[in-house]
């Protein structure tokens, strides 16, 4: 299949209904903007399915997966190590981009998209449909798409999943496990006034009394308050109890590049299912995961392993996540999702751990023959040369690394003067050239700055850079949300926190009796002779 095409049996796969896509309006303009709604709606469904397809086929060839962040023909770069053909996409970006063919290279960001079970995949893939407003992006994520826990074979009765999901479907129930969940769903959209407008008409009941004030007091309300994201939880969509976020295009592209809020950003980080895919999102978050992984190199020792590689990616976003630091949110979250998707994540990073230069893999079993589709942690090593390490600070996401470099600034005593002149010697470097993008004598100051002391900056101004739209965004929910389900959002949130307290509990009691039970029979022994 030539790069950039699409079969027509995929185009088929969109809904009977799709043709509705726009408003119902007489006009013919109307009716001619629907169905170029519907054409791209489905045309982004079918590279959804079709990068999925591709990921999936991947996952059994470890040189498959390492051309997907790297072409094979591409020659190594004598300097930094990485492929030149990385340098390019990463340093000058082609934000014009209209269509998947401009991406750079035919299955460039195709890890982004998880393997999963078809059937389930399909129910998640019907949700945009059923929504006139034109909804460009769309993924799936949270606990009700990706469990947090081991399968435990238990079945929910029909009363229970009825109280989460009205008419559940079978692939909804056995994909979360006997534990009904409202599934979370982001959609991007060009205009949100408009897109609200349009939403309104159709679905005046997903929202609360904001509404009445006119979809330009929800838009006002989304974009100027918080992370810019509207939020309308507890909805029924097509029988299944849904939470959706909205976001405006140009805000999600402007965190997954800049980590403005890291608030979607954050979200992208981990593994969620994309069902239908934009090429320009596809080219951000490609930039926004490399950021997380060389984030993450920064906080890590020398020797690590992958639970702890992608447990640190994982945290980034609850860093400063109000929620962690109150009774709403189980203290071992970040722990659960890292564990019971441990072959997600390696699918998530793999393809760019492969590309960087300065890290790989240091364990006997990677050179087994199904590792990659494995759950066991394996060990990785890091360079720690501080050219490396400073090339790695200089290419952090600009509004992330422009607070860092204050923190350094105050910490290295360097007077405002001699500061300013250095950082206008650094801007607009996306315009120029990657040589610009090669850290300094400043990165290289902070990448030789003590472990623990480079650890907490870096933790400072991630706490920064979440804290403030974090809470805001939460503040807004009784508005955007309505005061009742608000409380109950809370009233769920905060009975997971006592759920995961218990288990905490639990886990060390066993391990506490597990280790008396050993040194029993170690005393028992030694009485004995």
């Amino acid at each position: 299949m030539a790069r950039g095409r699409l079969p027509l049996q995929l185009l088929r796969r969109a809904p009977a209904h799709a043709r509705r896509f726009g408003t119902q309006r007489d006009d013919e303009s109307s009716r001619t903007g629907a169905e170029k709604d519907a054409r791209e709606g489905a045309q982004k469904d079918a590279v959804a399915d079709a990068a999925t397809d591709t990921a999936n086929d991947d996952i059994l060839s470890h040189k498959a997966i390492v051309d997907e962040a790297s072409n094979s023909s591409q020659s190594q770069s004598s300097g930094s190590g990485e492929t030149s053909e990385i340098k390019d996409w990463e340093a000058n970006p082609n934000w014009k981009i209209e269509s998947f063919k401009d991406l750079p290279h035919a299955n460039f960001g195709v890890n982004q998209h998880i393997p999963f079970d078809p059937e389930f995949k399909d129910v998640l893939k019907q949700i945009p449909w059923q929504f006139r407003a034109p909804i460009r992006y769309a993924f799936a994520y949270g606990s009700g798409v990706f469990p947090q826990s081991k399968a435990n074979g238990k079945t929910a009765s029909a009363e229970i999943i009825r109280s989460i999901h009205p008419i559940a479907p079978p692939a909804v129930q056995r994909a979360q496990d006997g534990t009904p969940k409202m599934i979370d769903f982001i959609f991007g959209v060009s205009h949100t006034q408009h897109w609200h407008s349009l939403n309104m008409k159709q679905h005046h009941d997903h929202y609360s009394s904001l509404a009445s004030l006119g979809s330009g007091a929800v838009s006002y309300v989304q974009d100027k308050w918080g992370a810019g994201v509207y939020f309308n939880p507890y909805v029924v969509v097509n029988g299944i109890l849904i939470k959706y976020g909205v976001v405006q295009l140009s805000t999600l592209e402007q965190d997954l590049t800049q980590w403005d809020t890291l608030y979607l950003a954050g979200r992208l980080q981990k593994p969620v299912k994309i069902l239908r895919d934009d090429p320009k999102i596809r080219l951000a978050n490609q930039m926004n995961l490399l950021s997380a992984l060389r984030t993450a190199l920064l906080l890590l020792p020398p020797n690590f392993t992958e639970e702890e590689l992608y447990g640190t990616i994982a945290g980034i976003s609850y860093l400063g996540d109000p929620r962690m630091a109150l009774p709403t949110e189980n203290p071992s979250k970040v722990k659960n999702i890292v564990g019971n998707n441990m072959a997600n994540f390696r699918r998530l990073y793999l393809p760019l751990i492969e590309t960087l230069p300065n890290v790989e893999f240091n364990d006997p079993a990677a050179s087994d023959k199904d590792w990659i589709r494995g759950e066991a942690s394996l060990k990785l090593v890091q360079d720690m040369d501080p050219v490396k390490r400073g090339n790695m600070v200089r290419r952090l996401p600009k509004s992330f690394r422009s607070r860092l470099y204050f923190q350094y600034q105050k910490k290295f005593a360097i007077p405002q003067v001699d500061f300013d002149k250095m950082m206008s010697e650094s801007k607009n470097e996306d315009a120029i050239s990657f040589k610009r993008r090669e850290g300094g004598g400043f990165e290289q100051r902070i990448a030789q700055d003590d472990t623990a002391e480079l650890r907490r900056y870096i933790r400072t101004v991630i706490k920064q850079t979440i804290g403030w739209p974090a809470t805001t965004q939460s503040l807004k929910g009784p508005l955007t949300s309505g005061f009742r389900r608000t409380w109950r959002y809370m009233s769920e949130k905060i009975g997971k926190y006592w759920e995961g307290r218990a288990a905490e509990k639990a886990e060390k009691a066993a391990k506490d009796e597990e280790v008396a039970s050993a040194s029993g029979t170690g005393k028992s022994g030694e009485e004995k002779r």
